[in-house]
């Protein structure tokens, strides 16, 4: 049965490690790539934190190809819809037909992701859409994956959440308002172990340290001084 070439828009946490694994399951497509954002600055997955190096590894453990696209710090949303389209239309030429995602109900950011990619003609899909996250991060742990958090809202959760195992006891501790798979960005994880993994990732847990962001301006056009992540850093054992 020929499968449509697909590359999987990936983030290196449990929500794209699931939805690769659902993807891997049924068999219907070929996902021959994972496709990152980096960084360039500081030489790490976009909002993740993650350095480039552990990524790479990841892809390896994996055995699936890797490619990054190269971000300036805070480039706008012009910049990044330019450089997303010429590797949409490079990928197009490649032969790729599909692209996944780890998305679970965010409907405009899934909107804003089938616009773009319709006048490629590249289909997405989200395995995960519309699940529920805390089911899915029962299986996600019950199924044997492994991932640390290594990034979190300080807003939302204090800095001892970062670091953390994703096991059934972190679920236990996050607050009520906190969604069980941070998917309105509570806190971003690295899977580094799992059905999709042909050898687990070996690391070591460095700092956590706290950044700040400039806030958004308010639709009342009130402009908040900053907000802040709290993330931790992961070093490749040798």
């Amino acid at each position: 049965m020929d499968r449509s070439k697909t590359f999987f828009n990936w983030s290196s946490g449990k929500d794209a490690a699931m939805a690769l694994h659902f993807l891997q399951e049924e068999k219907n497509l070929a996902v021959e790539l994972l496709l990152t954002t980096i960084n360039v600055k500081y030489d790490r997955v976009t909002m993740h934190g993650l350095h480039r190096s552990i990524l790479e590894e990841q892809a390896r453990a994996i055995g699936i190809p890797l490619e990054v696209m190269e971000l300036d710090e805070s480039p706008s949303m012009e910049d990044y819809h330019h450089l997303m389209t010429e590797k949409l239309m490079a990928l197009k030429a490649r032969g790729y037909t599909h692209t996944a995602f780890g998305d679970i109900f965010l409907e405009d950011l899934k909107n804003y992701r089938e616009t773009m990619l319709a006048p490629m003609g590249i289909k997405a899909i989200f395995p995960l859409w519309k699940k529920d996250s805390k089911r899915l991060l029962l299986d996600f742990i019950g199924k044997g994956f492994k991932a640390i958090v290594i990034c979190c809202n300080a807003a939302l959760l204090p800095k001892s959440f970062c670091g953390r195992l994703i096991d059934y006891d972190f679920l236990s501790d996050l607050p009520k308002n906190v969604d069980p798979c941070g998917e309105n960005g509570e806190f971003h994880t690295f899977c580094f172990d799992g059905p999709i993994f042909k050898k687990p990732v070996h690391f070591s847990k460095g700092k956590i340290i706290y950044r700040t962001y400039p806030a958004p301006q308010s639709e009342e056009g009130s402009i908040p001084q900053e907000y802040g992540f709290w993330y931790c850093d992961l070093a490749l054992e040798s």
